[in-house]
């Protein structure tokens, strides 16, 4: 018998060695990112202040860029800051576990920040989106894209069963969902998740 019980915790030690790692492995993905997004702001910053000495109408012309934007799965495409939890965040093309590893995800079926409907980002409970729970009504979103920054208001929380994809849908107006798995407090597969609905601050 004492065979067994020291397999029991080989096998414990092994799984929690490999949940650590997991989450070490994720937590150096998403910095990778996070850099990497912030260095293409950055450089777009001074490209923009060069293009500014020659070019009028700013305003106008960020909103064409806006309209017009695209991206390739896996691209890195600006960053998420979240004040009330102060963090910021990397957002990546693609919604999968892959993606969803090096940062926010973007669900590739929904719009752009600018684009005047319905975006949603995703990620993980335990690595970015970790302590979402503590969101009120009023708190603010942050994103800033290559083409310009723009601010949210949360104004509603809603929770739908995993398999529910009717939340992804047009809306008619400019609206940022962001997804994670729920409950918070679980640590295996959610039976859930936690939507927030942050609407564009006039």
């Amino acid at each position: 018998m004492k065979w067994i019980s020291r397999m029991l915790i080989l096998i414990g030690v092994l799984m929690i060695g490999i949940a650590g790692f997991s989450l070490y492995d994720q937590t150096q993905r998403h910095s990778f990112t996070l850099e990497e997004a912030q260095n293409t702001l950055e450089k777009n910053r001074l490209l923009t202040m060069e293009e500014d000495v020659k070019i009028n109408g700013n305003e106008k012309r960020e909103s064409n860029q806006a309209l017009s934007f695209e991206a390739d799965y896996g691209e890195v495409l600006g960053v998420l800051t979240i004040p009330k939890l102060n963090r910021s965040i990397g957002i990546m093309e693609g919604s999968d576990d892959d993606a969803m590893r090096n940062g926010a995800g973007h669900v590739e079926s929904t719009a752009f920040p600018g684009q005047r409907e319905q975006i949603i980002f995703s990620g993980h409970r335990e690595t970015v989106f970790r302590d979402f729970g503590e969101l009120e009504i009023g708190d603010q979103l942050f994103v800033e894209m290559t083409y310009g920054r723009f601010a949210y208001e949360i104004k509603a929380f809603e929770i739908v069963d995993s398999e529910d994809t009717s939340v992804i849908k047009k809306m008619g107006e400019e609206v940022l969902v962001v997804s994670t798995c729920y409950p918070f407090n679980v640590f295996e597969a959610a039976p859930q998740r936690y939507l927030v609905y942050a609407y564009p601050l006039k």
